[in-house]
């Protein structure tokens, strides 16, 4: 806990909203000392769902599962405000996670625990076991368990550009077991009450930054120019608003880059010279003075500690 910045006591009270970079840390951590690599997920997998609380019993009484996916939309952020949920129903039914001024790339279990969540929630409302036709992750995990597919009913696609649940177009129709349209009614209402109570979002313009600069590295267009017209905005107003968010471009391609390489390091596959390219380097060297600024090893010797990490855990890197 006082390594995430939290106290035993904020901990212990359910009224204390904790921020969600301290979630995604202590999460961390205490899956480093449990020696569990896939705490998130195994969290997930035995909770009651209706400790959520009233955002629980607005899905449960909807009417229909895509009216169930869009009151989550709209109220989950009554209880995070670092993680925002996107429902899209067109050609397939897809969820979609998008961080907000959270550091994506520094997550795993956080994100794993909503993917099992929110499949979990589908399913039990539903009363159908129901799969995704596909569960895509922007992390990596170079040797996920069995257990993954088999939860799950498919695989998870990591490194992807996106954080995605995707469901069939006809999983949207199917019935909600407890609807019931008088209560969902009035919950909605109470919902709108203690969404009205909640601070004001926080600007996005940092998440929406670090959704778009993995995609430009490889290509070596990760300049803030570059993302500026991604943006539709110019260079100035890019900078300013960073700036009013306390935060340069410099630092979070820094930032991004210094997290990207850990991962792809993980993955014992890929060579130094092909994670150079993905990160936007032109030189192997220059991925190395990086690094070394970054952790104070080189790139193979940061690999070689991971290694020797998995090797006591009894499994690969991940």
């Amino acid at each position: 806990m006082s390594g995430a910045g939290l106290t035993a006591q904020e901990m212990d009270d359910p009224t204390t909203r904790l921020e969600v970079h301290s979630q995604i840390k202590i999460l961390e951590l205490a899956a480093e000392e449990l020696g569990d690599e896939f705490l998130g997920f195994h969290l997930a997998l035995g909770f009651d769902l209706r400790e959520i609380g009233l955002v629980y019993y607005v899905i449960a009484s909807s009417a229909q599962l895509a009216d169930a996916l869009r009151n989550c939309e709209r109220y989950s952020k009554i209880n995070n405000e670092g993680v925002r949920l996107h429902f899209c129903l067109d050609r397939t039914a897809t969820i979609t996670l998008n961080y907000i001024n959270v550091d994506r790339w520094s997550d795993r279990h956080h994100l794993e625990f909503w993917l099992v969540t929110l499949v979990r929630i589908c399913r039990q409302v539903t009363d159908n076991q129901l799969a995704p036709r596909r569960l895509r992750v922007r992390h990596f995990r170079a040797d996920p368990p069995a257990e993954f597919r088999t939860f799950f009913g498919t695989e998870v696609e990591f490194g992807a550009d996106a954080d995605e649940i995707i469901f069939s177009q006809s999983a949207a129709s199917l019935p909600i077991v407890g609807r019931d349209p008088y209560l969902n009614k009035l919950l909605r209402r109470y919902a709108e009450e203690a969404l009205a109570s909640r601070p004001r979002d926080r600007a996005t313009i940092r998440s929406n930054v670090e959704r778009i600069v993995p995609q430009l590295l490889p290509h070596g267009r990760a300049k803030a120019p570059e993302v500026a017209r991604e943006l539709r905005m110019s260079p100035r107003t890019l900078s300013r608003k960073l700036g009013d968010e306390g935060v340069t471009f410099a630092k979070i391609l820094d930032e991004l880059r210094a997290a990207l390489a850990k991962r792809y390091l993980s993955d014992g596959e890929l060579p130094v010279s092909e994670i150079a390219w993905l990160l936007g380097y032109r030189e192997v060297s220059s991925l190395t003075h990086a690094f070394g600024r970054w952790t104070g090893m080189t790139p193979r010797q940061f690999r070689s500690v991971e290694r020797r990490r998995a090797e006591r855990r009894g499994g690969r890197p991940v």
